[in-house]
């Protein structure tokens, strides 16, 4: 099995009660089959298209924290599990896993796993966002897709064309971007989940596209 400095997994939501849905639980299950004795970074704090929900106390539930749960009722040593509780977005996703964890911890060698849904955008993103300036030494991503378990045929329909239209948007918006500086600017200024002053609800994908 090849060895990894880091296996990485986007968010995919939390159900309304605080569940990780199955699909959710399919990454994690491949993230600690892969990870060997590397860290395993959980990415996200909760999707900007619906309210988080709350746990006894009235807190938001964060997805990576209710991650890093399941994986410790896995046995995964506490030490080995990084989470990331600043992202709303895939895009996010990517960002805050490299300026908080790759770059400053010197992890090069990368896995990403996800569902199959969301692979194709998650790879054009993370591709990106680990390609951009300064790169040296440069990143090597690879990524290991697992299945979509637990969705209707609505809601996996709706996700896919969710997707679909995303890339579509990514496409007008990555060529002119190539440095993380530009990054970290465009996301700040202009980016709905981001940037000050705007209403990420404007963008909301139907709600079969939150079905989990």
């Amino acid at each position: 099995m090849q060895r990894y400095d880091a296996v990485l997994v986007p968010g995919g939501s939390l159900r309304p009660d605080g569940a990780l849905p199955p699909f959710v639980l399919n990454r994690l299950e491949a993230a600690q089959a892969w990870a060997g004795e590397a860290p395993i970074i959980l990415l996200s704090a909760y999707t900007i298209h619906r309210a988080p929900p709350l746990d006894p106390a009235g807190y938001p539930l964060l997805e990576s924290v209710a991650a890093a749960q399941a994986l410790l009722a896995r046995g995964v040593p506490a030490a080995q599990i990084w989470v990331e509780t600043a992202s709303l977005d895939t895009i996010g996703n990517a960002y805050f896993a490299r300026v908080i964890h790759t770059d400053p911890a010197g992890l090069r060698r990368l896995l990403v796993v996800n569902s199959e849904f969301h692979m194709p955008r998650t790879r054009m993103i993370f591709d990106w966002i680990f390609g951009l300036t300064p790169t040296d030494p440069a990143y090597t991503l690879d990524y290991y897709t697992v299945p979509d378990q637990g969705l209707t045929e609505a809601g996996l329909e709706a996700r896919r064309a969710k997707e679909a239209a995303r890339m579509e948007d990514l496409r007008c918006t990555t060529p002119r971007i190539i440095s993380l500086a530009a990054l970290h600017r465009w996301l700040f200024t202009e980016h709905r989940a981001y940037a000050a002053g705007t209403d990420p609800r404007s963008d909301a994908p139907p709600a079969a596209a939150l079905e989990s």
